[in-house]
This record gives C-alpha cells, structure tokens and sequence, in this order.
C-alpha cells in the first residue's frame, strides 16, 4: 500500500500575506485559490515538489491551529548558497547556512507568522 504525503497545512494569521510570501519570495507555485462561502483554501507547492501546502480559513479544526505553530518544515535542495541568495534578494531574513558532518548543510528562514522552514543540501552519496 502506498502512502503519499501530498499536502501539509500551514496555520498562518493572514492568508494574503502569507500566499503573497510563499508565492512572491520564496517561489511556490499557486495551485489553487478557493473561496466557497466563509471557507477559503489556497494551495502552494514548492518548485519540484510532490508534496503542497495548505493555508485555510474556515476550515474546522485545520484552521483553528495557532499561526506559526509549525517548525522544522524542509524543503531540500541541490545548492543551498544559491537558494539562501535567492530568498536573501528578495528580503527574507535568513539564518547562518550550517554544515554538518558529510557535507550536509542547512540554513533556517520564517515565514511572516513565524513556521519555521529549512533549507537542505545532501550532497550526492550521502
């Protein structure tokens, strides 16, 4: 039986902000935005993905989640100096790029209600 992680709900205070973030600054694509009464979905997914993000309102319990709540989402990445540079350009405040044992490295950023992502190089044989 296969089990794909395809959508990951994002909590965030202000939904047009943070489409505006994710779409504007670090690059999602828009798959959907969807208004059906009070409810609301927008779906991001990051270039290359299998797998979106959701920010919703009025979305039951899903949408009553504290904004910011989520840390350590990460997206991974071929050259980590490269999309540092691409979301520093574009004034997303960016942690120290960290390297770890067998070339592995990370960098953390925030989105503007504070859900923690990461940056991920694995360099090829690790």
């Amino acid at each position: 039986m296969d089990m794909k992680l395809e959508v990951v709900p994002v909590p965030v205070s202000d939904i047009d902000r943070a489409k505006a973030f994710y779409v504007e600054k670090v690059g999602f694509n828009l798959d959907f935005d969807i208004q059906a009464g009070e409810m609301r979905l927008v779906q991001l997914t990051p270039p290359g993905s299998g797998c979106s993000v959701l920010l919703s309102k009025g979305n039951g319990e899903i949408s009553d989640m504290q904004a910011g709540l989520l840390k350590g989402l990460t997206l991974v990445v071929k050259d980590i100096r490269e999309a540092y540079n691409a979301l520093a350009n574009k004034g997303v405040a960016m942690g120290e790029i960290i390297e770890y044992d067998r070339g592995i490295k990370m960098v953390r950023f925030e989105d503007p209600d504070g859900n923690s992502w990461f940056f991920q190089e694995i360099p090829p044989g690790v």
